[in-house]
């Protein structure tokens, strides 16, 4: 029973890193600049986890085989206190390889969150709530309108709190949908009016909590138009898997184009696009 069930244990091993090397499951193809590298930390950490893994589970069996059930009846157990140095290069090793790890996976995100992005981003707010998203475009004079708290009112679908009446907003547009143009720098300033959310759009490899209370911006470059879904990936209440939508990457004369419409044609091509646009990179 002891060898069955330590060959058993090698061959799951087997059967799980082969699911990981196979490349069957993985995450959708990046459609960002940044996304190749993100996918490289990846796979680094999955080898080292990998290896290490490995190592442990064939260790393991190993002692079930040799020393399982049946095996060696008439010798007796003998407690030992383990050896201090050797655990402690084993402990120290460990936390070099994955305090290591930890540290290089970091570049990239800081990249993203720390650093200013670019000069001539596109600038969109984002505003989560119980249970929508709302995107707020400056219009083609790029500048946002005013905002204020006070005349939030959901039932006229005023969800960001704009005021209609100062004169940068007479251009703005507020909607359900992410749209970003292509190759093109995007900044996100986000927040949320009740509860955390989070977004996160699979293709783009990162995911970020939006906070009551906090503007928090984060940036970065599509290099591959289509139409992705949007999730909220933080538990929100009751209704949270019904808090979806999706992004749109656009070429930036479509992107331009929209921009320039009026807010009532901007929904109208909104709508279009996206029944237009399949799930899933565009052929360019």
């Amino acid at each position: 029973m002891g060898r069955a069930l330590a060959v058993f244990l090698w061959l799951m091993t087997l059967a799980s890193v082969w699911m990981f090397m196979s490349g069957r499951w993985w995450f959708p193809p990046s459609i960002t600049e940044h996304g190749p590298a993100y996918d490289r930390q990846f796979i680094l950490t999955m080898i080292i986890v990998g290896i290490a893994f490995s190592g442990a589970q064939i260790g393991l069996g190993y002692v079930i085989w040799r020393y399982g059930a049946r095996r060696n009846e008439r010798e007796r157990a003998v407690y030992s206190h383990g050896n201090n140095r050797v655990e402690m290069i084993c402990t120290a090793l460990t936390a070099v390889v994955f305090i290591g790890v930890g540290v290089m996976g970091q570049q990239v995100w800081a990249q993203l969150h720390f650093a200013k992005a670019p000069a001539g981003s596109t600038q969109i707010k984002v505003t989560a709530q119980q249970f929508q998203w709302s995107f707020h475009y400056p219009g083609i004079d790029a500048k946002f309108g005013r905002t204020d708290p006070t005349l939030v009112n959901d039932s006229a679908a005023n969800y960001t709190g704009l005021d209609e009446a100062s004169a940068e907003a007479k251009d703005d547009v507020v909607v359900p949908i992410l749209i970003t143009p292509v190759n093109r720098p995007v900044e996100l300033i986000m927040t949320a009016r009740d509860v955390t959310h989070s977004i996160w759009v699979p293709p783009l490899r990162f995911k970020q909590d939006l906070v009551p209370g906090l503007n928090i911006s984060v940036h970065f470059t599509p290099v591959k138009t289509g139409k992705f879904e949007l999730a909220c990936a933080e538990l929100c209440g009751q209704q949270h898997y019904k808090m979806k939508s999706f992004m749109l990457v656009l070429p930036e004369r479509d992107y331009r184009e929209m921009v320039a419409m009026p807010p009532a044609q901007f929904r109208t091509r909104m709508t279009e696009l996206v029944k237009a646009y399949p799930l899933g990179i565009t052929a360019q």
